[in-house]
C-alpha cells in the first residue's frame, strides 16, 4: 500500500500540493469521484470532489469521507486552501490536497490510477531500494538525479510512462506532456521538424536539442534499446548543453530502464493475452456476464461490441498492426477498450454514449487512424447479451464490405433501413423470387444489348411520379428517362398502374440488388 504522501510525490507539484496531511492516515486503495452525500466512498480513497462548488458543500465532503477512513479528500483552488476548510480536515484528520486548477479531472483519475498501479506492481513494496522492483516513478527519480535535470520515461509513441520529480522546474510543454501523458501534437510537431525522432531511430546515443524560440526549454534525450529494438525513450529538461560526462552517466542508464519496460510489456501482454481470451469466450456465449464485470472492468451499463476491419486482413504480420493500433486508439479516447481478434479483425467492447472511452470517443479515434478500411458496431445490450451485439455488428460488416452502405462505418441501430432491405433481398433471393414474371425476360436483353433498362426501372419504383428525381438517380436527363421507360414497355409490357405489381417487381429488383 502507498501512502497520501508518496501519492502527491510521485504525481508532482506540476498537479498536486499538499495542503494538508497528518501524520497518521490510512494507506491509499482506490480513486474515486464523489460529491457531498456520496456512499459511495471507502476507506483509503483518495476521493476527487468534482462537483464541490461551495465551501460548505467541501467541509461537508471531508468530514464525510473522514468518518468512512478516505485517506484525502482532492480540489481545485480556491476551495482547497481556504482557512476554513484546512481546520476542518485537521480537525476530521484527513488529508487534504489542491488540485492544479487546468487538470482535467478525467487525466487525474488516469494518472493517479496509473501511479496506484505501478505501486501496486512493486515487487520490494514502498520501501524498497531495489531497482529491478518495476517501479518506474521511482526510477525515474533516480534517472533525473543521474543528470541533474527533470526526466520522462516515454514509449515509442511518445506516451509518457513515468516522470521523475522537480517538473516544476520545466516549460509550458513538459506540463502539457504530463497532463496529457503524451507529447501534444503542437509540440511534436515541432520536435519532428528538427528530427528529433529520426535521430532516435538511427541508434544514437544521446540527443541534444537546443532551446526554441517559443520559450522550450533545451532537451536531452535517450534511446531506451535492447537487442536492437527501440523501447521508448527518457526526455530530461536541462537548461542547456550537458557535459560529455553528464550525457554518458544519462545515456548508462537506459540498459536499467529498458529491462524496466520489457518487464513491464510481458506483464501487459500476459494481461492482454488473458482479457483476450475471456472477452473471446464472452463473445462466443461461454462466459457469463458476471465475469465479464469482475474480470474485464466492464460496468453494468448498456455497452457495444465493435469490429474493426484493417487493411492487413489475416497476413503473416496483422497481429502486430492489430494490437499497435489498438495502442494509438488508447491514446485518443479516455480509457483503453477491452479488446480481442477473432479471425482476422479485431474486436472491442466498449461503453455506449458520449462518455469516456464510449463508442462515440473510439468511433472518432479510429476515423483518424491509417491501415482502418470499416468499422462495424453492434446495437447497445446488456453485458449479458454481448454475443448478441457481436452478431449485429459482423452483420453491418459484411454490409460495408459489399458496398451496400456509403461511408466506411457503420452501427447496427443507425443502419435499420439497409438491414430490412438485405435481409429481405436475402430471404427472396433464396427463394429465387426474381426468376419469376417477366423480369428475366428485360434482364437478358440488358445484357444482349447492353441497355440498361432494369436499373431504370428500379429507379422508377423507387421515385414513382418522379421522373426528374429517377433520372438524377441515373445520372441521365429527364427526357432519356422518359424515353427509356417506353421502350422497356414495348420490350416487357408491364401495368405499372397496378400497385401489386409494382410491390412484386420492387421485391424482385431489391433480391438482385440487395442480395
Amino acid at each position: 500500500m502507498v501512502s497520501v504522501r508518496s501519492v502527491v510525490d510521485r504525481v508532482g507539484p506540476t498537479l498536486l500540493q499538499a495542503v494538508l496531511v497528518p501524520q497518521v492516515c490510512p494507506a491509499v486503495a482506490d480513486v474515486v469521484i464523489a460529491e457531498p452525500g456520496t456512499a459511495q466512498v471507502s476507506a483509503g480513497d483518495l476521493v476527487l470532489g468534482v462537483g464541490v462548488t461551495n465551501l460548505d458543500e467541501a467541509i461537508a465532503l471531508v468530514r464525510q469521507c473522514a468518518d468512512r477512513e478516505a485517506a484525502a479528500v482532492l480540489l481545485k483552488p480556491p476551495l482547497a486552501t481556504k482557512p476554513a476548510l484546512r481546520r476542518a480536515a485537521g480537525a476530521a484528520g484527513i488529508a487534504l490536497i489542491s488540485v492544479r486548477a487546468a487538470t482535467a479531472w478525467a487525466q487525474l483519475v488516469w494518472l493517479l490510477r496509473t501511479v496506484l498501479d505501478a505501486v501496486s506492481g512493486d515487487d520490494g513494496g514502498e520501501g524498497s531500494d531495489e531497482l529491478g522492483s518495476g517501479d518506474l516513478f521511482r526510477l525515474a527519480d533516480v534517472v533525473a538525479s543521474v543528470v541533474d535535470a527533470p526526466v520522462t520515461i516515454e514509449d515509442t509513441n511518445s506516451r509518457v510512462l513515468a516522470y521523475s520529480a522537480r517538473q516544476d522546474l520545466t516549460d509550458p510543454a513538459r506540463v502539457s506532456t504530463i497532463m496529457g501523458r503524451r507529447i501534444p501534437d503542437d509540440v511534436f510537431a515541432r520536435f519532428r521538424s528538427r528530427g528529433v525522432f529520426r535521430e532516435l531511430s538511427r541508434g544514437r546515443q544521446t540527443i541534444f536539442v537546443p532551446a526554441q524560440r517559443d520559450g522550450t526549454l533545451p532537451r536531452l534525450i535517450v534511446p531506451i534499446r535492447m537487442g536492437g529494438e527501440l523501447l521508448g525513450s527518457m526526455w530530461a529538461v536541462v537548461a542547456g548543453p550537458v557535459s560529455d560526462e553528464r550525457a554518458a552517466a544519462f545515456a548508462d542508464t537506459a540498459p536499467v530502464v529498458a529491462l524496466h519496460l520489457l518487464r513491464r510489456r510481458a506483464h501487459a501482454d500476459a494481461q492482454r493475452r488473458a482479457s483476450a481470451e475471456l472477452l473471446r469466450a464472452i463473445l462466443e456465449g461461454k462466459a457469463g456476464p458476471r465475469k465479464a464485470i469482475a474480470e474485464l472492468g466492464l460496468t453494468e451499463q448498456a455497452h457495444r461490441v465493435v469490429v474493426v476491419d484493417t487493411a492487413h486482413g489475416d497476413t503473416a504480420d496483422a497481429e502486430g498492426v492489430r494490437l499497435a493500433l489498438l495502442e494509438r486508439i488508447s491514446q485518443g479516447i479516455g480509457q483503453r477498450p477491452v479488446a480481442t481478434e477473432l479471425a482476422g479483425l479485431l474486436y472491442a467492447v466498449v461503453p455506449d454514449g458520449d462518455g469516456p472511452g464510449s463508442w462515440t470517443e473510439l468511433r472518432a479515434a479510429l476515423a483518424q487512424q491509417p491501415g482502418v478500411h470499416r468499422v462495424a458496431a453492434g446495437a447497445p445490450v446488456e453485458i449479458g447479451e454481448l454475443p448478441r451485439s457481436a452478431k449485429q455488428a459482423e452483420e453491418t460488416l459484411g454490409m460495408l464490405r459489399a458496398g451496400l452502405l456509403p461511408d466506411q462505418v457503420g452501427s447496427f441501430d443507425d443502419v435499420w433501413t439497409a438491414l430490412v432491405l438485405h435481409r429481405t433481398a436475402t430471404a427472396a433471393a433464396a427463394a429465387q423470387v426474381a426468376e419469376l414474371g417477366p423480369l428475366e425476360k428485360l434482364r437478358s436483353h440488358d445484357d444482349d444489348s447492353h441497355t440498361e433498362y432494369v436499373d431504370t426501372l428500379y429507379q422508377s419504383l423507387r421515385f414513382p411520379g418522379d421522373p426528374r428525381a429517377a433520372a438524377k438517380s441515373l445520372r441521365i436527363h429527364p427526357n432519356t428517362f422518359r424515353y427509356r421507360m417506353q421502350r422497356m414497355l414495348e420490350i416487357v409490357p408491364l401495368n405499372l398502374d397496378d400497385p401489386d405489381v409494382r410491390l412484386a417487381l420492387l421485391v424482385q429488383l431489391v433480391s438482385l440488388r440487395w442480395a
